[in-house]
């Protein structure tokens, strides 16, 4: 396989959508700042209700990503059937060999009421994180060499609480400047965001504002550091 450009930060979520609701502005203010910005999706989100397939979900997808200036890649794990296993985490392991991003961001709690596969996108990441650095393994991980990743952040999505129990080093990121243009990423998803749902954007305003509002800025993310 030929060299690919390294990436200072990926985000990881289980479907396309994921990462633009839970850190959309955070990611466009790194790429504005001049870094190299990736998302990984361990799905391509479907089936799903209003889409007609794979193809049209893949290409809001990519619509997103380019709104936020993003590099994009989407794993072929099942949707609805996302569990952590060993292959799970060796695929995305890869992608961080491959790429060798300074920071990853995931899920970092269940939702309730929400998707199961979140709160498995999370123990696929944390383990992949891991698997990223361990040597001789190569066999599994297709030569590709052993990458240490320095920091690991959680994000929740924007519906959830914005804290998580158990972590003292929760921050928030000023989105004031990118907010607008993590709404139009968001909106890409028209198929998962028709009319009748369009509250959900008012919900993500809403925690944004909030986030900011606590941290005496316009609009925010919040982050848990996984060490202090």
């Amino acid at each position: 396989m030929s060299p690919v450009e390294a990436l200072d930060v990926i985000a990881v979520g289980a479907h396309p959508d994921d990462v633009e609701i839970a850190c959309g502005g955070t990611l466009a203010k790194l790429v504005s700042q001049g870094y190299r910005v990736g998302i990984i999706d361990l799905t391509d989100g479907e089936p799903t209700p209003l889409s007609p397939g794979p193809e049209v979900r893949l290409a809001e997808a990519k619509a997103a990503a380019k709104v936020l200036g993003v590099h994009r890649v989407t794993l072929d794990l099942p949707n609805r059937r996302l569990f952590d296993d060993f292959e799970s985490r060796v695929a995305l392991a890869k992608e961080f060999r491959r790429y060798r991003p300074r920071v990853v961001i995931g899920f970092g709690d269940k939702t309730p009421m929400a998707s199961p596969d979140h709160w498995q996108a999370m123990l696929i990441t944390d383990a992949a994180v891991f698997y990223s650095r361990l040597t001789k393994w190569d066999q599994y991980f297709d030569d590709l060499p052993v990458h240490t990743i320095p920091v690991h952040l959680y994000f929740r999505l924007a519906f959830e609480p914005s804290s998580i129990a158990g972590f003292a080093s929760h921050f928030s990121i000023d989105i004031t400047d990118t907010l607008e243009t993590k709404m139009r990423s968001i909106a890409c998803y028209e198929t998962q965001f028709p009319e009748s749902k369009r509250y959900v954007f008012d919900r993500v305003r809403g925690a944004a504002i909030a986030a900011g509002t606590a941290s005496g800025f316009g609009a925010g993310e919040t982050f848990v550091c996984t060490k202090t």
